[in-house]
């Protein structure tokens, strides 16, 4: 009864391609370029017979020259297609017995098939690289199956004579190809490539003796393989090295920041403290010690920049201007501080310093009101906006306002001005306001 090579080995190579499914969608990710173009030569021994099994129409099968060559794409370190093209001749005859002594009494005596092509679409599998912690290997095991088309000219010989099996027709026939190899890198564009594939042929005519049952031949070859471009070879690529390097990496930059973490931390601690330094007010009349200097003025007493007591003036009118408020709005602009802190960039001191000589002019009393963007917690948010507004304040009486005419309050980030969902409505969000009155 003939095989149906249709129903039987489609199903094995389904099997070859859903192991490899995984593998073959697996991402390199090196950004290194690689050679995935590659063409083969090789040379080597054609039989008509398969090692495998099954019976042979003749008893002796001699061993004959063939050679051939393929076009290569490498797809992942573990699959790729590779188109081969083999040709060559295969032999036979019954000039001795079978080894369990019977004798061949068919009427063909022997055969002499030219293999005028044989062309096949493979699927080819690296099963391991031999050291999984190296980045390359030099020795790579792989397995194939594919399918293509046979095309070949049997000549006969019977007690009558030499004659053409098909005349003068090529007989072309589908043809399963299944191999294991061994590929040796000698470099980056060459290697040596040892190969043996048993071709299953769809028909009963390859040795021009029919007898209903599938014909097979193998081929065993060594040849070079040629890696075309530029780069390693992603053949012999080993990703699980790589996995491996970049895990490394990356624990070494995640030590690295987690220390950059705990000196920032430390450097906002000190910041805290100095600041704290610098707004210390012993005597609560409102004038940080540095700046004070009346520092032991009574509770209540109302004090002039430097912390000393100040004569209540005589009530006035205040008039606001619009070009008072214009240096306001100025300064409100240019108002910028050091990320995460309450350091005032140099950047803002131009447009502060008219803000305290408008107060000192004008002896006008002022208001500021910190806020943030709903960045990080609730209770940082309002210490850092009123560290902000106080710093602006401490600023101010420094080029002489009177510290009794401003009043610093932060209210976090209970009062937004615009969507904490943008940047741009963020940024709107941490403000220092400045009310005149």
């Amino acid at each position: 009864m003939k095989l149906n090579l249709f129903k039987t080995l489609p199903v094995a190579l389904a099997g070859l391609f859903i192991g490899t499914a995984a593998s073959a969608q697996e991402p390199v990710t090196s950004t290194t370029p690689f050679r995935t173009w590659s063409i083969g030569v090789n040379a080597g021994a054609l039989t008509p017979l398969s090692p495998l099994g099954g019976k042979n129409d003749f008893s002796n099968n001699k061993t004959s020259f063939g050679y051939g060559l393929y076009i290569k794409k490498q797809f992942t370190p573990y699959f790729s297609l590779r188109l081969d093209g083999v040709r060559g001749k295969l032999k036979g005859d019954n000039t001795e017995a079978y080894d369990s002594g019977v004798t061949n009494n068919s009427t063909v005596k022997a055969f002499d098939t030219q293999l005028e092509y044989s062309g096949s679409l493979n699927a080819v599998v690296n099963m391991f690289n031999i050291d999984m912690f190296k980045k390359e290997n030099a020795l790579q095991l792989y397995v194939s199956a594919g399918a293509g088309l046979a095309g070949y000219k049997p000549t006969i010989t019977t007690a009558s004579g030499t004659s053409l099996y098909a005349g003068d027709k090529t007989i072309s026939e589908l043809i399963i190809p299944v191999g294991l190899g061994a590929k040796f890198k000698i470099s980056d564009a060459v290697n040596f490539d040892l190969g043996w594939t048993i071709n299953f042929v769809d028909g009963d005519n390859l040795d021009g003796y029919y007898r209903g049952s599938n014909d097979k031949y193998n081929y065993a070859y060594a040849g070079l393989e040629f890696a075309l471009g530029s780069g390693k070879q992603l053949a012999f690529h080993n990703p699980v090295a790589l996995t491996y390097d970049e895990a490394l990496k990356a624990k070494q930059t995640a030590d690295a920041l987690k220390g950059d973490l705990d000196a920032q931390k430390a450097e906002n601690a000190k910041l805290r403290a100095d600041m704290a330094d610098i707004l210390k007010d012993s005597d609560g009349d409102g004038v940080a010690d540095k700046l004070d200097k009346c520092p032991d003025t009574p509770s209540g007493t109302v004090v002039d920049g430097s912390g000393c007591p100040l004569v209540t003036p005589k009530p006035q009118v205040t008039v606001i201007t619009e070009e008072d408020r214009r240096v306001v709005s100025e300064a409100i602009k240019n108002l910028e501080f050091d990320l995460g802190k309450a350091t005032i960039r140099s950047k803002s001191y131009a447009s502060l310093n008219r803000v305290a000589a408008l107060l000192v002019q004008k002896n006008f009393s002022l208001k500021l009101a910190g806020h943030t963007d709903n960045t990080g917690s609730k209770e940082l948010n309002l210490r850092l906006s009123k560290e902000r507004a106080e710093s602006v304040k401490a600023y101010l009486v420094s080029q002489g306002a009177n510290a009794s005419r401003i009043e610093a309050t932060g209210y976090g980030m209970g009062q937004p001005i615009a969507t904490n969902k943008t940047a741009a409505g963020r940024q709107q969000n941490r403000r220092v306001e400045f009310t005149l009155y």
